[in-house]
């Protein structure tokens, strides 16, 4: 039995670093929190590599984490029932790596941050799903059931396409509350986990 758990021990510290880039565009620093969050929940979990990248100011060096990442996790504050206009310039500029398949068959989600406690998240949502479609993606979605309505409490909002956070107007450090944020750290490690299954 010894050599039996010693065998699994070797085999689980060998196993291949996976990498997630969390790619997103936040105007204010609330959907930079959940982006974090997420990031930190991923970070938990063995033989995974979680990063954060801006959409703002892409370079090549950027663009090359991106095109390595196993998986790449969208996020967008609602503005006007869409992404932000700079999510969407960050969108359009992968159209030559849409046309050379580049990014098909990588693990790809989405989390989508408004003031509203609905600010048509789902229509953001929505766009990021087709987007990682159209790039040849494998969609994961939040399959976390509802814990409750109040702000302490896992996925409040029940969304199961991606991840959805509300913020009030509060310093950054308050909001999105504390349940959404403990949403963004489950999300995180079951897509470090749904990686490393992959």
């Amino acid at each position: 039995m010894s050599t039996e758990l010693n065998t699994q021990s070797q085999t689980k510290s060998t196993s291949p670093i996976k990498r997630m880039c969390v790619v997103y565009h936040s105007a204010y620093g609330h959907t930079a929190r959940v982006a974090q969050a997420i990031v930190d929940g991923a970070n938990q979990v063995e033989n995974i590599d979680a990063n954060l990248i801006s959409v703002e100011h892409m370079d090549h060096y950027k663009w090359e984490v991106l095109d390595q990442a196993d998986v790449l996790v969208f996020g967008s504050p609602t503005y006007m029932g869409s992404v932000t206009g700079q999510f969407k310039l960050f969108m359009d500029a992968t159209s030559s790596r849409w046309i050379n398949r580049s990014w098909s068959g990588k693990l790809a989600a989405g989390f989508a941050n408004s003031g509203g406690l609905s600010g048509d998240k789902l229509a953001a949502l929505q766009q990021v799903c087709l987007f990682a479609m159209q790039h040849g993606m494998v969609w994961s979605g939040l399959p976390l059931m509802s814990q409750g309505h109040e702000t302490t409490d896992l996925n409040r909002l029940a969304s199961f396409l991606g991840l959805m956070t509300q913020s009030d107007n509060l310093p950054v450090a308050q909001t999105p509350p504390s349940g959404d944020i403990e949403t963004a750290h489950w999300f995180g490690r079951h897509l470090a986990q749904l990686a490393q299954r992959m």
